[in-house]
């Protein structure tokens, strides 16, 4: 390498003799080139975090009451997602997305809202086990030990202790118990020594919200106790983090933090979660914290679809075949520029209690259609963004648009009807097939897109 002030092809000059006592100037050298952006050669372990009805209005995105220290903290070594959606608006049909990388509505399930899924389904985790990657699950809602069908291709599916079932809301205060399920999993040579895969769902601040009294006072009102529970979740993954930095394997863990879907406190007369698609209820963050990985924002908008496939791709492992998003890896670890991948879709599959919902987002325009088309709303996002102005009537050039895109893209999807038998929302019948035919999967009955 060359230094400033040096001829490579003569000797340097002496200094002159009056300056002989002088100390020398040091010389500076030229500097670095930047490090080509690259992917970690070792092997990644991935521990994913969901945190029930996390809103997409944490600190780290500008709210100003300070709920979450460490996840802040955690979002400042990160690289973080600007404008993510989950792909529905509850549990029950989000996480099937996060376990197969397809929208709920391609999986075979049952119809009910606490919806079961199939074997005839393919999971990332059964990819990773065929691979020798040790899964793991910690989950704090009997809603995963009675959907057996979430089970499959983990090593250890383990529930906190004390849960009890109430289908109309969550009674529980379980951060505790799952960070500390999750650190006896995590101490444990057996689970860490090769790679692994760990996914655990926290249910604080799901409703009912509580106010934790060792922690700083938010306010009474739901809004301020849903705070309280968020701080709660939040001093409890700081222990959890702390414990990882203490571990070999953390060095090389991905940490991923996101959300099944949001909260709703009022805005559109709606309260809580589930049932509609307005973006309250559908944008969450996500948070990837990967070794190498420089931290940024990316301000490109992003959907779970892409989420299994970037898990998959953060373990060295293949895609699987049905995956319906792409890999965010590339983008990262800076490989890649965040590109376009709109139109941006969100749907609500029907059930016993949910009608029939679809979204699309493209640019700044977002198009939600109920019930096959009974009604449709347009809203400008950049002007809008709380979605209170239905320009449907005096943009219907814009209106038609959307439609267009949204027919297309749902209409590539293999859409598949639930089964079980039970009556839907509309008063259909579930009388979808639990599994691909024997002879071909193309031969399935489908629904009419």
């Amino acid at each position: 390498m060359s230094l400033v002030g040096c001829d490579d092809k003569k000797p340097p000059v002496p200094a002159p003799a009056a300056a002989a006592s002088a100390a020398p100037t040091p010389q500076a050298a030229e500097p670095a080139a930047p490090a080509s952006p690259t992917r970690p050669a070792q092997k990644l372990n991935v521990l994913l975090i969901t945190i029930d009805s996390l809103r997409a209005d944490m600190p780290w995105a500008g709210y100003d009451k300070a709920i979450a220290p460490n996840l802040t903290q955690l979002a400042a070594e990160s690289v973080v997602y600007d404008d993510y959606r989950s792909v529905s608006s509850y549990t029950a049909q989000t996480v099937a997305t996060l376990l197969s990388g397809r929208y709920a509505s391609t999986l075979y399930r049952t119809g009910t809202f606490f919806t079961n899924y199939a074997d005839g389904n393919e999971w990332i985790s059964e990819g990773m086990q065929k691979a020798g990657v040790r899964t793991m699950a910690v989950h704090a809602h009997l809603y995963f030990d009675r959907a057996p069908g979430l089970k499959q291709g983990f090593d250890v599916w383990q529930m906190v202790p004390g849960l009890t079932w109430n289908a109309q809301t969550d009674e529980s205060v379980t951060s505790d118990k799952s960070v500390a399920t999750m650190i006896e999993l995590l101490g444990k040579t057996e689970n860490t020594s090769g790679q692994f895969f760990m996914w655990s769902h926290f249910m604080d601040p799901h409703d009912q919200y509580v106010k934790h009294n060792e922690g700083p006072d938010f306010g009474k009102d739901n809004r301020g106790r849903y705070d309280s529970e968020v701080w709660f979740a939040d001093s409890e993954l700081g222990k959890l983090f702390a414990f990882g930095r203490t571990q070999p394997w953390w060095k090389d863990t991905v940490v991923i933090v996101s959300a099944d879907h949001g909260e709703a406190f009022g805005e559109h007369g709606m309260y809580k979660h589930a049932f509609e698609l307005w973006d309250v209820v559908t944008r969450i963050p996500l948070i990837v914290k990967a070794p190498g990985a420089i931290p940024q924002h990316i301000t490109e908008k992003r959907s779970h679809i892409d989420l299994a496939p970037t898990v998959v791709d953060l373990l060295g492992l293949p895609a699987l075949a049905g995956f319906q998003g792409v890999s965010m890896l590339p983008e990262i670890y800076g490989l890649e520029p965040a590109g376009n991948r709109e139109p941006i879709l969100l749907e609500l599959a029907e059930d016993t209690n949910n009608g029939a919902r679809r979204a699309v987002v493209v640019g700044d325009y977002k198009l939600i259609i109920w019930d096959g088309g009974a009604k449709k709303s347009l809203f400008d996002l950049k002007k809008d963004p709380g979605e209170e102005k239905d320009l449907a009537k005096d943009q219907p050039a814009k209106l038609a648009e959307l439609e267009t895109v949204m027919k297309a893209k749902f209409g590539n999807l293999p859409i598949v009807a639930p089964f079980g038998g039970n009556k839907l929302k509309s008063g259909k019948l579930a009388n979808g097939p639990k599994g691909p035919a024997p002879s071909t999967a193309a031969e399935d009955p489908v629904e009419k897109n």
